[in-house]
């Protein structure tokens, strides 16, 4: 009786060594870079569009606290999640599921983001903006992953994530989130508003509530449709997982979100900015070409409710966001980008601006 030799297992796999460069991968992954990289492009957004000056100190901080916050709020998440990402194809190779980094690194790395982030926010910005990095981890890392398998409204606990960072944006440059005075300025169209002259800025106007709502609520309604449509498509890894998503549970109802949400976008562009001065009222005009473009393929998605129209939506989400926001720059209240780039004078805008006001 011979004795068979055990076949080698096929699972085993060697670990990787963790040299520095591919720890930084690694910590890259754990930030879900994408998603760190797109939450500081909104949070820049709020400090362009404020009409106070930025130091390039308070810039810069800005943008890596904002950084910090995201990469501990990601990674926390994903220490919570690594057997529900084994079971889904498009989450299984993160770093902590192919066991590239071990748990307690990966807690390391999140306290260490976590702390820093806020840290230097609240001392070298201000501590509203760092309050407000605190929150979106909290939200992130606790409220949205503990109900992503509990309840559908976790989706709208991630648009509120999401509407947060423009918000910070606004608040480093010193914008305002509690009104200092019991009236709000409205910056009303030329033909409604004859008192005040088109050509002049008072920044101090334009710091009011409805300036950070504004900015709050371009992103918190972008997040439906962007991801409605893209839990549509990988809503059988969702399911797979037993997360509660709209997608799975409700796929008709996840297609009428998505087609609100693009509606209710087109006032908040053509009447919401250029009410609360962010904007000049041409934006209402130019920002509904993006809006209509965006409603009419979440228009389809409602009616057909197929996986083609979800990665129109989808699509359109990927441009629609940094078109409106050039949009909105390019319409900027106060904004002279003749004089920004040096094809006018000062002295001859200032000059132009005076005999408009008089007539």
């Amino acid at each position: 009786m011979s004795l068979a030799t055990p076949a080698p297992s096929l699972s085993f796999r060697q670990v990787e060594k963790l040299t520095p460069r591919r720890l930084l991968k690694v910590y890259a992954q754990l930030a879900k870079s994408r998603l760190t990289v797109l939450v500081v492009l909104t949070a820049m957004s709020g400090v362009a569009l404020s009409p106070f000056p930025a130091t390039l100190p308070i810039l810069l901080s800005t943008a890596l606290g904002t950084t910090l916050c995201s990469a501990s709020a990601n990674t926390l998440n994903q220490i919570q999640e690594v057997p529900f990402d084994a079971q889904m194809a498009r989450t299984r190779m993160r770093p902590l599921v192919r066991r590239a980094i071990t748990p307690i690194h990966a807690v390391g790395f999140a306290l260490a983001t976590g702390i820093a982030g806020p840290a230097l926010l609240w001392t070298m910005v201000n501590p509203t903006t760092a309050c407000l990095g605190i929150a979106n981890i909290a939200l992130y890392a606790g409220v949205y992953t503990w109900m992503k398998r509990r309840s559908i409204w976790n989706t709208w606990v991630g648009a509120v994530v999401g509407g947060l960072p423009p918000v910070m944006g606004w608040t480093a440059c010193g914008g305002q989130l509690i009104p200092s005075s019991t009236s709000i300025h409205l910056f009303l169209p030329s033909f409604l508003d004859s008192a005040t002259p088109a050509t002049t800025l008072d920044p101090s106007l334009i710091d009011n509530p409805l300036a950070p709502l504004a900015l709050f609520m371009l992103l918190f309604s972008w997040q439906f449709p962007h991801f409605n449509s893209l839990s549509y498509i990988v809503r059988e890894s969702y399911a797979q997982a037993g997360y509660s998503m709209l997608s799975v549970l409700n796929p008709a109802k996840n297609a009428m979100v998505s087609l609100r949400h693009t509606i209710l976008l087109i006032p908040v562009c053509s009447i919401l900015f250029p009410l609360s001065g962010l904007t000049t009222w041409a934006f209402a005009l130019t920002g509904l070409i993006p809006n209509l473009v965006w409603t009419r393929a979440a228009w389809r998605f409602w009616q057909r409710g197929g996986e083609k129209e979800a990665r129109v939506v989808f699509q359109h989400s990927l441009w629609y966001l940094p078109a409106i926001l050039g949009l909105m720059m390019f319409h900027k209240q106060g904004m002279d980008w003749l004089e920004w780039f040096g094809l006018v004078r000062e002295e001859e805008g200032n000059e132009e601006s005076l005999a408009a006001a008089r007539q």
